[in-house]
């Protein structure tokens, strides 16, 4: 909701902004611009969706989603104390952090509210300590593959999409690290 008021106000300034300047000309012209380019750039980000969602199908019909579940079932543990003997809910926690691993953020959306909602029937009404960890997880996720930014980068123009691995690498590190941090320290300190 605050968002509508947010954006409302934005094409409101640059509306009012248009008409003091006499620029009515350039903005009809760059919002005639922006909406086709916004069209475009859907058009390129749904096939690149499209192929990684088939992607993870067919890694899910494998068995490789499964292998990748396993590997993480160590860390996911530790990070989840309260379910780790809940393999339903530990099992969809692992599909959404292997979605969120290849940097496909569209799919680990549904995953992580499947296991949000798993999770919330332990303490109906309540954010425990575990939910605020899956939200910590999903929104800092370490992308191995950031296939939604390439696929941004591609529509752009960009030659060398994957050109930001390192970068991404370094920065969801970083970001993970520091979330899980912060989620341990607080559930610690309001504990107490």
């Amino acid at each position: 909701m605050v968002m509508a008021f947010v954006w409302t106000g934005m094409v409101l300034i640059s509306v009012i902004c248009a008409l003091i300047t006499g620029n009515e000309e350039v903005l009809a012209a760059a919002t005639l611009q922006g909406a086709g380019a916004a069209v475009e750039l859907c058009i390129s980000m749904a096939g690149i969706l499209c192929l990684w969602m088939g992607v993870m199908e067919i890694m899910k019909r494998a068995g490789l989603a499964e292998k990748i579940a396993r590997l993480l079932q160590p860390i996911l543990k530790r990070l989840f104390p309260e379910f780790k003997k809940d393999k339903d809910v530990m099992s969809t926690i692992a599909a959404n952090v292997s979605a969120n691993l290849l940097g496909l953020g569209n799919a680990a959306t549904p995953l992580g509210l499947d296991a949000a909602r798993k999770m919330s029937r332990k303490t109906p009404g309540i954010a425990g300590d575990s939910l605020c960890m899956l939200v910590v997880c999903n929104t800092a996720s370490i992308q191995l593959i950031p296939s939604t930014v390439a696929g941004v980068r591609m529509a752009a123009g960009s030659q060398t999409p994957f050109d930001i691995l390192p970068a991404v690498w370094l920065a969801s590190t970083i970001s993970i690290s520091v979330g899980i941090c912060a989620a341990k320290l607080f559930a610690r300190f309001w504990r107490d």
